[in-house]
């Protein structure tokens, strides 16, 4: 746990100013009121400090006048910029915390193998890097301006089928789950440093074959990722792909796939619905190695390229009894 002067320290160099003002400050500064401001912060991930902490900069001002500008805006009411605020907490604390491993993972590999990293090297480490910021925050705004651009396009091509309503957020795609085989066994015996390297190899392995496909990523969950594919043909190359991976390659792990197709709930970047659910329950029925769809995706599926062989029907639990498909290629 950093002490006071380390926390203050590392906070001015990464906020671009000292801590100047207590929350009452920054909330009469911008003119948002105490309760909606509680929100905001809260909404982003943080706890509102007591009233007489000096805790933020000029920055934390200048973001709530931004907020509200927005306000004042037709579009944007209170609820779309708190479940704004509480999406961006959720994603940039992530963000962070991934982009903090990797760069004190490169700090230490700077060190004397003996020599522990302290907060006073942690704290000049930061400062040393401060001209490195403003790249990596034009690449995070690049990054997110072509994601939107994603978002809106998927969003335009939505609406010219009759099988989605992009404004009561609905859309008919493809969920798939990719899970490692026996994640929970093996990882038992791996050391800390070896089972983060393994897991990061599976999500960027599955993430890069998803992206290729022209998918996206919903979510990673250690021993598992939760994808999206808007052709049914592209989500079944990337259960392919990725089941087949450890064929390919000793170091990937053993993986199993469940697919399914139809009307999802699209949330804050999430999905739900029966699906989603489905999808679910057919990796954790999968062999190792194999991808399992649905009816409907077998039913959408061109059969002069893929040949789903049916399965007997079973019970899935909160589904009933589901007729499954393993899928493979059509050969010859």
């Amino acid at each position: 746990m950093a002490g006071p002067q380390e926390a203050q320290d590392i906070e001015e160099t990464l906020l671009g100013g000292p801590l100047r003002y207590t929350r009452k400050q920054v909330e009469e500064r911008s003119g948002i009121p105490d309760e909606d401001a509680r929100r905001i912060w809260q909404a982003l991930g943080f706890p509102a400090p007591p009233d007489d902490e000096i805790a933020f900069t000029d920055g934390d001002v200048a973001a709530l006048l931004e907020i509200r500008d927005l306000l004042g805006h037709d579009l944007v009411d209170e609820d779309m910029v708190l479940r704004l605020s509480r999406a961006v907490g959720q994603t940039m604390g992530r963000l962070a915390s991934w982009l903090g491993d990797v760069w004190l993972q490169k700090l230490s590999e700077r060190l004397p193998p003996d020599e522990p990293m302290t907060e006073e090297a942690v704290v000049a480490a930061l400062a040393a890097t401060e001209e490195l910021r403003p790249a990596f925050e034009r690449l995070l705004m690049h990054g997110w301006r072509r994601q939107l651009a994603a978002a809106g396009l998927r969003a335009a091509g939505s609406t010219a089928g009759a099988t989605a309503d992009p404004a009561a957020g609905v859309a008919r795609l493809t969920v798939g789950f990719a899970d490692i085989v026996s994640f929970t066994r093996r990882s038992r015996h791996m050391e800390g440093a070896a089972l983060a390297e393994f897991v990061e190899r599976f999500e960027s392995t599955t993430t890069d074959i998803v992206a290729a496909q022209g998918g996206r990523v919903v979510k990673t969950l250690g021993d598992e990722v939760l994808f999206v594919a808007e052709e049914p043909t592209a989500a079944a190359e990337i259960g392919l792909a990725v089941a087949g991976r450890c064929e390919e390659d000793p170091d990937f792990p053993q993986v199993r796939v469940g697919l399914a197709y139809g009307e999802v709930i699209l949330r804050l970047g999430d999905v739900f619905g029966t699906p989603v659910n489905m999808a679910a329950r057919l990796t954790a029925t999968a062999y190792p190695g194999t991808v399992l769809i649905d009816t409907d995706l077998a039913g959408a599926l061109p059969l002069s390229e893929y040949a789903p062989s049916s399965l007997r029907p079973r019970a899935l639990q909160g589904l009933g009894r589901v007729r499954l498909y393993r899928l493979r290629r059509r050969t010859g």
